[in-house]
């Protein structure tokens, strides 16, 4: 089941991070459903041969959220799935933030917010000039839109009507000096996407069935781009770790660990 696979992702992300004593948990445990399903379900991608022309794309806009992301690019088979306790080791492919230089399927290097729709865009375009039938799947953080750069990016997607662009906002509603709500508020969320074109899709970020159907819905529209603003929990599944800022960027020490573990059922 794709739960359990997600589950799996975020013991991963506990004990990357505990290994490394650095890295961003909070905000990779709260997307860790979403990029479940893309890569288990939804994304048409050959792990053997990363390469592959006729692939969909995945970009990582919140590149500092890389813990989950490594950990979905293990399981499907890029790299072994032990390189994952490298993570932030000096000479390790697997960096602070994803770099395509250095590790396989990785699309695009990340970590300077504001600027992965503006490549998904780039993508997008050049699969409709090759007339590939690729999609371009870009994962986001709420924080990051107070950069202006992403609304000039929207604009452009809805003027090209790049309807194989399915972007994710990780609405988890935290950033790392506070609420979004209190640094630079977002809403009307929504109706800011509908106004620049897009098709806006709102769903639990958590429910793996409201996520699929998401896509599902989003691969069949015509003419315009879709926006899935994804309502999450940062920290989901570690309880002392949910909704707290402190854990954005973070490490866990030995007694979080073992109860953060304990609490994604497994013991150690």
């Amino acid at each position: 089941m794709l739960e359990t696979k997600a589950n799996l992702l975020r013991r991963h992300i506990i004990k990357m991070t505990f290994t490394a004593q650095s890295g961003h948990p909070g905000g990779s445990l709260s997307y860790a459903d979403i990029i479940t399903a893309l890569f288990f379900k939804v994304l048409k991608h050959r792990p053997q041969e990363p390469n592959w022309v006729d692939r969909d794309r995945f970009v990582l806009s919140k590149g500092h959220a890389a813990p989950v992301y490594y950990a979905a690019l293990a399981e499907a088979g890029y790299f072994p799935v032990e390189d994952l306790t490298s993570l932030r080791r000096l000479g390790s492919h697997l960096q602070g933030h994803p770099c395509r230089k250095k590790t396989p399927g990785v699309e695009i290097s990340t970590g300077s917010l504001g600027q992965g729709l503006s490549v998904a865009n780039g993508m997008a375009l050049a699969a409709k000039l090759d007339r590939r039938l690729s999609r371009i799947y870009c994962l986001m953080g709420d924080g990051e839109l107070q950069e202006g750069q992403n609304w000039e990016a929207a604009m452009l997607a809805s003027h090209y009507k790049l309807d194989n662009v399915t972007a994710f906002v990780d609405r988890n509603k935290m950033q790392i000096d506070g609420p979004t709500e209190h640094i630079m508020s977002l809403e009307p969320l929504v109706d800011k996407w509908k106004a620049f074109g897009w098709n806006v899709i709102e769903i639990n970020g958590h429910n793996m069935r409201q996520i699929l159907e998401a896509c599902e819905k989003a691969s069949q529209v015509t003419g315009k781009p879709t926006m899935i603003i994804a309502h999450t929990i940062k920290g989901k599944g570690v309880s002392f770790m949910e909704g707290a800022v402190a854990f954005h960027g973070k490490a866990p020490n030995a007694d979080e660990y073992r109860i953060a573990l304990k609490e994604l059922g497994e013991s150690i």
